[in-house]
């Protein structure tokens, strides 16, 4: 009878749960600031095991502040070794310090490399290939979010660089590593921002922000939608191979990257924002447990999320196909790598 009421607890409690995640979700409001996480945690999917990445080897970029560095020490108290990047070697040491000192015993190696530095990541990622064998997670976190355009030395505009470019020819350039006998994880670091910028077949110009006066936040947006249907593509591509691709949501959170570029925002949220161990939170768990996933691979406190909402039309093929096209030529992996694994 006790295991009986027990299930039936259970069971409510998850339905129940399933339509509050629901309207938590669609409110926005809730369910992006600190009091969605709060709620979800009745029911989210249980926490990895204390030791479930020991003996395992993760990146993290953008690791230098924020959510990015709130990662790394949620890593390294799993018991991974964790691979620190950004591009600024004294704040990599700084933030690599703060880890060591939080996480007695934790494995960090210091890695500078610009995401949005094409060259760069090519030099950085033979770098890392002739000095490991294996890994068995990169998380895309590093992101800016400029009030004028700039462009990095390729002459690529610097967000669609730093969170489309970068990412993607880093994960081509890492997948033999990625091909362990376990499971391994790339998790594309989005944001739920990216629900005001519909996927739609852009031009050159559009995608490097050429196409009329420069606007920061909506850039942002852009290339965060793009990071979606990225992770998307590339999940779809690996399925099978032991290498599973998702892009994630960390909700509104407490940074000092939303101090600088969104300071109105953070002044009249701030009460609600979430701490940035909140935000790193669904990245850790997708890399640690790496659970099965659905077409859109879209997530948001440990459950997949829709990548349109019911007012929105769906991804049309074409456009996929085409920002495929575009992000291939542009990284100079010619034909589309993602394509190719299909």
């Amino acid at each position: 009878m006790t295991s009986l009421v027990t299930s039936l607890s259970v069971a409510i409690r998850k339905s129940l749960g399933g339509v509050v995640d629901t309207a938590l979700d669609r409110s926005v409001v809730l369910g992006y600031t600190k009091l969605g996480s709060g709620v979800r945690r009745l029911w989210w999917p249980a926490d990895p095991a204390a030791n479930a990445m020991a003996g395992k080897r993760v990146v993290v970029t953008g690791a230098t502040s924020g959510i990015g560095e709130a990662m790394a020490g949620s890593f390294a108290r799993l018991g991974a070794t964790v691979h620190l990047l950004g591009r600024d070697a004294a704040k990599v040491c700084r933030s690599a310090g703060a880890v060591r000192a939080s996480v007695p015993d934790a494995e960090v190696v210091e890695e500078v490399c610009d995401v949005s530095d094409l060259d760069a990541v090519r030099a950085w990622t033979t770098d890392l290939a002739g000095r490991i064998d294996a890994l068995h997670g990169v998380v895309h976190n590093a992101g800016l979010m400029p009030k004028r355009r700039d462009e990095t030395g390729q002459g690529h505009e610097i967000q669609l660089a730093c969170h489309v470019l970068g990412p993607h020819l880093m994960t081509v350039r890492l997948l033999d590593l990625l091909q362990v006998p376990d499971r391994a994880a790339v998790v594309f670091m989005s944001s739920g921002g990216m629900h005001t910028e519909p996927l739609r077949t852009w031009s050159v110009d559009e995608l490097e922000s050429r196409d009329g006066p420069y606007n920061g936040v909506r850039t942002y947006a852009r290339t965060k939608r793009m990071q979606v249907v990225l992770a998307g593509e590339w999940a779809k591509a690996l399925a099978g191979s032991g290498i599973h691709v998702y892009s994630a949501h960390p909700g509104w959170v407490e940074t000092p990257g939303v101090a600088e570029a969104l300071p109105v925002f953070r002044s009249v949220t701030k009460p609600l924002l979430r701490h940035a161990e909140d935000g790193a939170d669904t990245a850790v768990w997708l890399v640690a447990t790496c659970p099965e996933s659905k077409p859109g691979h879209f997530w948001h406190d440990r459950a997949q999320r829709p990548t349109t909402f019911g007012w929105q039309r769906r991804q049309d093929p074409r456009a996929v196909a085409a920002l495929l096209d575009e992000v291939s030529a542009l990284t100079g992996t010619e034909h589309s790598v993602v394509s190719g694994h299909n």
